[in-house]
């Protein structure tokens, strides 16, 4: 497979469509996005990648970790990859990276879709967090993946897809980032706040929030929505899906992307 300076990145999805990057939350793997490949995928040409820390990439971090070196590691993949412009959808890390990429170098993005993202940091999920890193320093790793669904998902849906959670328990061990590259990673979204700084964006962008959201409350979705003045965000609110709505309402997250993405075709 492709590598960009340590990234690991492939193409999938269709062939002649407008290229659609992908980055994913905290976990940093391009495998979550799964649920969500097939009906972008027919439309789309999807730029899939590891976060740097994670999956097939570069396992080592430095000291410190921002959420510019994760906008950072964005622009590498895509001109790694010859890719002059593209949409993208970030879910939570891979969100607000996205919006510090539209910060630095809107030219690069046709339209942006953060799911679950925030400008600023929220005393819930500083909470979270600190539950998260207690649970991984204390008991372990398998203790905290063994924890991550009751952040990620609503709890009929965890209940309903037990065996499933249970099989996918040994691979995420298996490939598990380590301890000290979560804390970096979790020590760069706690610090992001971009209040007062989103005033001149002007990339069109759709941000994508659910009401039972265990990790990152969806007031912060419409916290960010007031910090757009250039050019005020799409919003869209499902009253059910929790964190990781894309896989729990795989279609009707589908659906609702999907139509604000062809409403903004790449020109030129």
């Amino acid at each position: 497979m492709p590598d960009a300076a340590g990234l690991w990145y492939e193409w999938t999805g269709n062939a002649d469509g407008e290229p659609l990057l992908l980055s994913s939350g905290l976990g940093g793997s391009a495998s979550y996005w799964q649920p969500n490949l097939a009906a972008l995928g027919e439309r789309y040409r999807i730029l899939l990648y590891d976060h740097r820390g994670t999956g097939r990439s570069d396992r080592a971090l430095p000291d410190r970790v921002s959420v510019d070196d994760l906008a950072d590691d964005i622009l590498t993949v895509l001109d790694a990859s010859g890719t002059r412009r593209a949409h993208l959808i970030g879910h939570a890390a891979g969100g607000v990276a996205g919006l510090a990429l539209a910060m630095r170098a809107p030219e690069r993005l046709a339209s942006l879709v953060m799911v679950n993202g925030w400008a600023s940091p929220d005393p819930h999920f500083a909470r979270c967090f600190d539950a998260r890193l207690a649970l991984l320093r204390n008991s372990g790793p398998e203790a905290y993946l063994r924890a991550q669904p009751i952040f990620l998902y609503p709890a009929p849906w965890i209940s309903a897809h037990h065996e499933e959670l249970e099989a996918e328990l040994a691979h995420q061990f298996a490939g598990f980032a380590g301890a000290g590259n979560f804390e970096k990673r979790i020590a760069a979204l706690r610090s992001f706040d971009v209040r007062g700084q989103l005033g001149e964006i002007d990339v069109p962008t759709l941000l994508v929030s659910t009401a039972d959201d265990m990790l990152v409350p969806w007031t912060c979705s419409t916290k960010l929505a007031a910090e757009f003045r250039k050019r005020p965000p799409s919003q869209l609110h499902f009253a059910w899906g929790g964190h990781a709505c894309n896989v729990t309402d795989a279609p009707g997250f589908d659906a609702g992307v999907l139509d604000f993405l062809n409403q903004h075709p790449i020109k030129g």
